[in-house]
């Protein structure tokens, strides 16, 4: 009978390192979030996940390291699905849409994720640019092709659906998410209020005439 084999006794799976290095890097954004760059240490990250400090500096050389790839780790999780979406009927596409992008936002990693843009991206610009290129610009991409094809349709009339995709997400998805993030609350009806107010007023200026 021939053995199976294991992984010897200590050593992790690449399953567990994996696992155990997204604890970390939540560890980590929480403790940014918390206490700020400045007053964070990697000694502290480490310690709250029973990890020594020459493990953690192994992996990230210094502190903004561990800070950017935390923020990295929050960005890959945020990443809104648009998948499935049937976008045969634009209103109804447009406000699934939207819903998609503002309930990822409210989501406990979403929330963290645009609270540290908020306090760190003066100190690290770059997580802005990180941010909308991985999550945001994605999804305009999607909106302006939908945008595209009911033009050509001649559902819609637009010059500019590239600029028009900008300015839906800015009415539909930026009004609810800076309200969210900013630490009032917001009943679901109000939200989908707010959603179906913006795609309509939206289509409303992009009809043909």
């Amino acid at each position: 009978m021939t053995d199976i084999a294991r992984p010897r006794a200590g050593r992790p799976t690449a399953e567990q390192a994996q696992a155990r290095q997204g604890e970390l890097l939540d560890a980590a954004l929480d403790m940014f979030l918390e206490q700020g760059f400045e007053l964070t240490t990697m000694e502290a990250v480490a310690a709250s996940v029973g990890m020594t400090k020459r493990t953690v500096y192994a992996r990230y050389p210094d502190k903004a390291a561990l800070f950017l790839a935390s923020v990295q780790r929050a960005i890959e999780r945020s990443i809104t699905p648009l998948d499935g979406i049937d976008d045969s009927d634009l209103e109804a596409a447009l406000i699934a849409i939207a819903r998609l992008r503002v309930g990822n936002v409210m989501t406990p990693q979403g929330l963290r994720l645009q609270r540290i843009i908020n306090t760190e991206s003066y100190r690290f610009p770059a997580i802005f640019s990180m941010a909308y290129d991985q999550a945001t610009k994605p999804v305009i991409d999607v909106l302006a092709a939908l945008l595209r094809k009911h033009d050509a349709a001649g559902t819609i009339r637009l010059d500019r659906p590239d600029m028009a995709a900008n300015v839906f997400m800015s009415m539909a998805v930026s009004g609810p998410v800076r309200i969210i993030v900013s630490g009032n609350a917001l009943d679901p009806r109000d939200i989908e209020d707010r959603i179906v107010f913006a795609v309509r007023l939206f289509l409303d200026g992009a009809r043909p005439r």
